[in-house]
Parts: C-alpha cells; structure tokens; sequence
C-alpha cells in the first residue's frame, strides 16, 4: 500500500512539473502582446508620469469599454479611486527606483491635465490630444498612462477564498510629438487553485503558497509589466548603438 501510495504521489508530481513546464512555454500570464518589443527612447528620455484611471467609477455599472489610446475593447468594472491611487503611487516609486528616465510626477501632471481639460471648453481634443498636450507642456518626450478595468478583493483568507483577487489593468506609453503608441502591456488575471487550473502554478508559487489580495496580484502584475517595458528600452538601446556603431 505504501508503495502504491508512493508511486501516485510520484505521478501527481510528476505531472505538475511537466504542466508547469509547459505553462512557461506558453505563457501562463493573460497579457496582450505589447504593439512593438523595443521601446524607442532612451533612458534619459523625460516622460511624464500620468498614472492610472479608472475605465468606469465607482457607482458605475459593470460594461464593454473602448480603450481611449488602443481602441480595443474590454469588459469592465468599476474602480475605487483608493485602487487607482494604490496603483499610481505603485508605479511611480517602481519608476523612480529602477528606471533613469527624467520623470514628471503624477502630481505635477495632474495639474495640468485638469488645466488643459477646464480650458478646452468645446471639448474638440480627444484623450491622445490631451495626452499630448500635457507632454508637450514639461517638455517631455512621451506621457505614461493606464486604466484600471478590474479590482475584485478576495473573500476570505490566505489558505481559503469563497472567491479570489481578480484584477486587469493596462499601460501605454505615448509620443508627445506625434501621438504614436511606442509601448502598451496588458495584465488581466484572476487567481485560481491548482486544483482549477495546474498550468497556474507560477501564480501559485510566486505568491507563496497562499491566495493572494488583490493588491498582492496586481502589484506582481505591475511589476510584470515593468519588466517588459524595461526590457523593450533596453533592446531599443542596443539596435540605436549598433546602428552607430558603423557596422
């Protein structure tokens, strides 16, 4: 009996690392491909900082949204401004510690945002146009800005949920001279067991064994993404050197 139980529990994991291997490989993650792979700037590039907003607020009802930059569509929730405030300051200290860009805060650009927004009294400049002037008045090269979609706290505690974190949230990174999208990332999750889902195992082990707060997966999420676009600037870096280079 001890060896029979041995043999299954050998199978079981045997399975496991076979299915995470395979979820690595396929990309276990619900992220949107980013629109080009290297990020055309340097980092001493000045970019200014919006931060997150929320594609529907609180009081809102639940519905299929455009993205203003993309023009995709998304079904969404609506978003506390706690969420978005989590999320911006998230950002912008992730930014401040691990990037050499020349940054403009959150709170100098926002601003200047309700300044250009109060003063376009017709309402003829759509979101990029804003985006861009908000750009153009630090100077800048390009404008960060995200939306929340999703913010749904776990019920119950790390070892057992009636139901788990579920978030979704994107970023893009836009010209301020022409309005171009040069980066976008997406991160749309919602934690399941393993029992649900094995090929969630990275999810699993990288929030230690336990169900996760939404500000837990979100954060792991950002941090994602991060890596990504600092990855995209640092091969945009590498084809601008070797194309100086004369060879």
């Amino acid at each position: 009996m001890n060896r029979e139980f041995s043999y299954r529990v050998w199978l079981l994991l045997s399975a496991i690392i076979f299915l995470y291997v395979i979820s690595l490989w396929s990309c276990g993650y619900e992220k949107a491909h980013f629109t080009q792979n290297k990020l055309p700037l340097s980092r001493t590039s000045r970019v200014v900082i919006i931060g997150f907003q929320p594609a529907l607020l609180s009081g809102e009802k639940a519905d299929i949204v455009r993205d203003p930059l993309s023009g995709a569509t998304f079904m969404a929730e609506p978003v506390s401004q706690d969420a978005v405030r989590v999320m911006t300051n998230t950002l912008f200290e992730r930014l401040v510690t691990d990037t050499s860009f020349s940054l403009v805060s959150p709170g100098q650009a926002r601003g200047t945002f309700l300044d250009i927004v109060a003063s376009d009294r017709s309402a003829s400049l759509d979101t990029v146009e804003i985006l861009q002037e908000v750009g153009r008045a630090f100077d800048a090269d390009a404008v960060l800005v995200g939306y929340l979609y999703r913010w749904n706290e776990r019920h119950g505690s790390d070892y057992g949920v009636k139901s788990p974190a579920s978030v979704a949230f994107d970023l893009h990174i836009l010209k301020s001279s022409g309005g171009e999208i040069l980066w976008r990332g997406r991160f749309d999750k919602e934690q399941r067991s393993l029992s649900e889902n094995l090929l969630d195992l990275e999810t699993f082990i990288r929030g230690g064994g336990k169900w996760m707060t939404v500000r837990e997966l979100a954060l792991l999420g950002l941090k994602d993404l991060l890596t990504e676009m600092s990855s995209g600037l640092q091969e945009g870096e590498d084809l601008k050197n070797a194309g100086n280079s004369g060879y």
